[in-house]
């Protein structure tokens, strides 16, 4: 019966704020002014048919009252919508457009006049059928069964229960230019909304390619650490346990490092936080770069971080971690403050038969003591 504006046919925008339980006032009046739209072109539509009907009527197939009383049935059904909409009685319902009982009314209209002049059906099964195609691109699968079924049960009444000769005028050439307009104006309004069909399919891949960055994006953050960048304590223990369960399927070496920055608090109150966070993200940064793909680097806790070293046996795992070790001592840390070094002190264990993640994670950090007790800036083995 009538197209709606492209924000009615997007609904990502309308649909996006439903996501909680309750909505701002501006996203309510962006609803609002939607609703708005559509009934606004309902109306025109209205008026439309309300002028063809004119046409027929200096025809002669139809009295002069029919088309203003038509535009006026119709412009009242959307008075009373926009009431509804504006008095905000609309947001008590999950369908704040009320598809079905909008489209059993807009239906009901048509199936009446269809009675009332039968001389002129035609036009408003034509318009019936738009109604129907309007109300689909709204609705859900069981409101469009309930609509479909409403007009077919209005329909039997209508060819069954009457007599009623529903005609297409075409005895002059006034009439058969009304009905052209008829079919000319129902396939445009078919069309119309057909490209903004496609319009919304296309809204929506594109939004939903969105939603799948925006949820990749927010996983990533999920896991990782905000200020290093690294694995968040969660994330790293997960993988710990993956690789602990990988290597007593496969029989594979596994092996961890508990590593911590040596006397990292003095960083923080001699050069500050800030300072502290800049050498926390660069030591971060070294570790990334320096590591295998395979290998599995995050923050176990404060400056103290897990590096899980897959398919390494302790020898190379200790020699892994000193090759590390001298590289974060080599850095140029006199950038962030003259006089500054960093070292780092490690604790090594591998995988044993049937261990826990528990006792392996207790054999680095025992393994890590070591290391900090014989001077730090070394390398121990559990």
């Amino acid at each position: 019966m009538g197209t709606a504006a492209p924000s009615f046919l997007n609904p990502i925008a309308a649909e996006g704020e439903a996501a909680g339980s309750r909505l701002s006032t501006e996203a309510l009046a962006r609803r609002a002014k939607q609703r708005r739209q559509i009934q606004g072109m309902i109306g025109v539509s209205y008026v439309i048919d309300a002028g063809i009907l004119l046409i027929y009527a200096q025809a002669g197939t139809v009295p002069l009252w029919l088309g203003p009383i038509y535009a006026l049935c119709g412009l009242a059904l959307m008075g009373l919508a926009i009431l509804f909409s504006e008095t905000g009685i609309n947001e008590r319902f999950r369908d704040h457009y009320m598809v079905a009982p909008q489209s059993a009314a807009n239906m009901m209209v048509m199936v009446v006049f269809t009675y009332i002049a039968p001389q002129v059906g035609v036009l408003f099964l034509c318009s019936l059928f738009t109604v129907f195609s309007f109300a689909s691109l709204r609705s859900t699968p069981i409101q469009t069964a309930i609509i479909w079924t409403a007009m077919a049960l209005g329909l039997a009444g209508l060819f069954l229960l009457t007599d009623k000769p529903v005609a297409m005028p075409h005895g002059s050439h006034v009439e058969r230019f009304a009905t052209m307009l008829v079919f000319t104006l129902t396939i445009g309004r078919c069309m119309f909304l057909g490209i903004f069909s496609s319009a919304m399919k296309a809204s929506l891949y594109q939004s939903g390619l969105k939603l799948k960055e925006a949820y990749k994006r927010i996983e990533e953050l999920a896991e990782l650490d905000e200020l290093t960048g690294s694995f968040n304590r969660r994330c790293i223990m997960r993988m710990l346990d993956e690789e602990i369960a990988r290597s007593a399927r496969n029989g594979s070496p596994c092996s961890v490092a508990l590593i911590d920055l040596d006397h990292f608090k003095r960083v923080n109150d001699t050069y500050g936080h800030p300072t502290g966070d800049e050498v926390l993200r660069t030591f971060a940064i070294t570790m990334f770069a320096n590591i295998r793909s395979v290998d599995r680097f995050g923050r176990y806790g404060g400056e103290e971080f897990l590096l899980v070293l897959p398919d390494m046996p302790n020898d190379g795992a200790t020699r892994a971690m000193d090759r590390l070790r001298a590289i974060v001592a080599d850095l140029d840390w006199s950038a962030f403050s003259p006089g500054m070094k960093v070292t780092l002190s490690a604790g090594v264990a591998t995988l044993r038969t049937d261990e826990t993640t528990d006792s392996f994670l207790a054999r680095a950090d025992s393994a890590l003591y070591a290391a900090k007790a014989q001077g730090r800036n070394r390398i121990a083995q559990a």
